[in-house]
């Protein structure tokens, strides 16, 4: 059986990387005798844009050097899909995917279902013009979209033709029963699944507090957490991201050096979906400052999912107050919800082997 994976994978991030390549890995432990690879399906406009962003220079926060170290960063990306991601050939049309001859296409995770996003919605992750019997959404999100008013019809009905519908957070659930009156399974993003490895970083000396992505985090509580910092012989270092005030230049990491940034922190303060799970999966104690619409409800989602809703960072709040997280606790959730995840990936895709005795039994009498 061949098995595609249809996603965001060609993206420069992090987190886009890393749910691909462990839904790739996820799916070769329950299926090692079957064929599993990345569509290899890219959206150029998407792509371009994405890997522009990393060649802006933002003056009052980068020096020179820490830019140049920054734009190695899609040849980072490069050479990791390159040498971890099974790639197919390239795709360009959902005629070409057609003629990879996939029995099960997996559309999902990240926001591939973000259909009001110009730049990355794409109507084939909704199914169009595919020709593959078994379609299965596994943990796509919609974002920002509203699951509400008027859906393209492309979306609609692109989201009926699934043989298993699933859903990451609250949003996209809302969206399928919508569209669909079909209840979506709540499954954990694909890097709950399976451990991703790890690498040391190194140019971060232990220990340190760990930033990633916190946009427009009040100057107010920025200085508080610095001077904690001081206080307690701490560094303060970037996950992939540059600041004259770090300890260091940490930007052109590899995925794995990365996921390495999280498991040495002594504490987290983030603003993105994949900086929570990663603090999380790694037992770290750590704080989001949310801003961005998209990320606020995908965030809150994962949060109150696992019981542990007192996150969040407001303004004028004390960077490190709060109860320690009981990852006892959580881990045993994460664990439930982790198995029944994986039992959902294994019956979606076992349609297509069903189907396909289904045929040989047909084709022999």
């Amino acid at each position: 059986m061949k098995i595609g994976i249809l996603t965001h994978h060609y993206i420069n991030n992090f987190g886009a990387f890393l749910q691909a390549y462990a839904l790739q890995q996820a799916l070769r432990e329950l299926f090692p005798e079957d064929s599993v690879c990345i569509v290899n399906c890219i959206n150029v406009k998407h792509f371009l844009i994405n890997t522009a962003g990393w060649f802006r220079f933002y003056r009052g926060r980068e020096t020179l050097k820490m830019w140049l170290e920054k734009t190695r960063l899609p040849h980072i990306f490069s050479e990791a899909r390159k040498d971890c991601l099974a790639l197919t050939k390239l795709c360009f049309s959902a005629k070409q995917v057609n003629d990879l001859g996939l029995d099960c296409i997996i559309v999902g995770s990240d926001e591939v279902w973000n259909y009001d996003d110009p730049k990355g919605r794409a109507k084939i992750k909704f199914g169009e013009g595919l020709s593959c019997k078994n379609l299965t959404a596994y943990a796509p999100s919609v974002g920002n979209t509203s699951a509400e008013g008027d859906v393209p019809e492309y979306v609609a009905e692109g989201i009926k033709k699934f043989s298993a519908l699933s859903a990451r957070d609250d949003r996209t659930a809302e969206l399928i029963k919508n569209v669909s009156g079909r209840e979506a399974v709540r499954v954990l993003d694909p890097t709950f699944l399976v451990p991703c490895p790890t690498e040391e970083p190194k140019r971060a000396q232990k220990p340190y507090i760990l930033f990633y992505y916190c946009e427009k985090l009040p100057a107010e509580i920025r200085e508080r957490i610095f001077k904690y910092a001081d206080e307690h012989g701490l560094r303060v270092y970037g996950a992939g991201e540059c600041d004259k005030r770090y300890s260091g230049v940490t930007a052109g990491l590899t995925p794995f050096e990365w996921t390495g940034m999280f498991k040495n922190a002594e504490y987290v303060f983030t603003g993105t979906f994949h900086g929570a799970v990663f603090s999380i999966l790694n037992k770290k104690q750590f704080k989001v400052y949310l801003t961005n619409e998209s990320r606020i409800k995908k965030v809150n989602s994962l949060l109150s999912e696992l019981g542990i809703n007192d996150r969040t960072l407001s303004a004028g709040e004390a960077p490190f107050g709060g109860e320690p997280i009981d990852y006892e606790k959580v881990g045993g959730v994460i664990a439930e919800k982790r198995a029944e995840s994986l039992e959902y990936l294994r019956e979606s895709v076992l349609i297509s082997r069903k189907t396909e005795d289904l045929q040989d039994a047909y084709n022999a009498v």
